[in-house]
């Protein structure tokens, strides 16, 4: 994408879609934000997106608009097109668990997008908080936003802080690739299928949840059940159940010599242990049953 000199998404009421879609891109380009009806001029120049707007999907002419698409494409919104263009759909897709409600809800409408979901309509506006309506609402009020200005900076905020986290994700992914290894351990009859991240020179500032992100993106969710990681506190490990496995209950591990701590809702410990026969054994002895 070359660089914008100007965004223009439509006037009137804002939505998540286009307001995030603006977000990132104000957090790459720095432009201003202009809220009104494009010009065929504004959507035959790539250094002017059309956010949500324009009648045009066009990423080599930043044009950002989806509601051309017919009644039975996927739910799509401005984001989507935008992170397309970007090639961080597919990543966003897979770590930001509300991308695809927000497609939902911005192609599909509050009471299709509660029946995906199975939840009643009005569960839809439960979840709504007084942040995103301030927002929204301060966003839809002025035709110009601009660098220096608190709505546009906030925006800003908001657009670094996803395009951050998603490179954050590749990076994690392909270190947990490079350094993870696989465990299968079995206490009687069961095997707790197991993610061991070893200790090394070079480490992840968040290494439960890199590990975390690689068993997803790897489609081990139902396969894998533990997770043992470098503890970021001290020189051992943290062991983890993997989206909370009943199988695994770690405080039965609380009077173990090198165990210093055992939540009570057994999800998770921490231990000194470093040697890899330790940690095996340790994990066995937690599993329940």
């Amino acid at each position: 994408m070359q660089h914008l000199a100007r965004i223009v998404t439509h006037p009137g009421g804002a939505h998540k879609d286009d307001l995030l879609a603006c977000s990132v891109l104000a957090a790459l380009h720095g432009c201003p934000i202009e809220r009104r009806d494009p010009t065929p001029e504004d959507l035959a120049d790539a250094a002017t997106a059309t956010v949500d707007i324009g009648g045009s999907h066009d990423a080599a002419c930043s044009n950002f608009d989806h509601h051309h698409f017919p009644r039975e494409h996927p739910p799509t919104c401005a984001l989507s097109l935008v992170l397309q263009a970007l090639d961080l759909y597919d990543d966003a897709r897979l770590f930001c668990d509300w991308l695809e409600p927000a497609e939902w809800f911005d192609s599909r409408g509050p009471k299709r997008t509660a029946e995906w979901l199975g939840v009643p309509r009005r569960a839809v506006s439960q979840l709504n908080s007084p942040i995103d309506a301030t927002l929204l609402r301060r966003f839809a009020a002025a035709k110009l936003h601009q660098p220096g200005e608190t709505v546009y900076d906030y925006l800003r905020l908001v657009g670094q802080d996803l395009l951050d986290y998603l490179r954050t994700v590749r990076h994690q992914l392909a270190f947990v690739t490079d350094h993870g290894e696989r465990w299968s351990v079995t206490a009687g009859p069961t095997t707790i299928e197991t993610v061991f991240l070893p200790r090394s020179e070079q480490s992840l500032e968040e290494p439960s949840a890199g590990v975390a992100h690689w068993i997803r993106k790897q489609g081990l969710d139902g396969v894998v059940g533990a997770m043992i990681y470098p503890d970021r506190r001290g020189p051992g490990y943290g062991m983890q159940r993997y989206e909370d496995d009943a199988r695994l209950d770690f405080t039965r591990l609380a009077g173990e010599p090198d165990v210093h701590f055992a939540h009570a809702s057994g999800f998770v410990c921490k231990t000194s242990a470093q040697a890899p026969e330790r940690l095996r054994e340790l994990l066995a002895r937690a599993v329940v049953g």
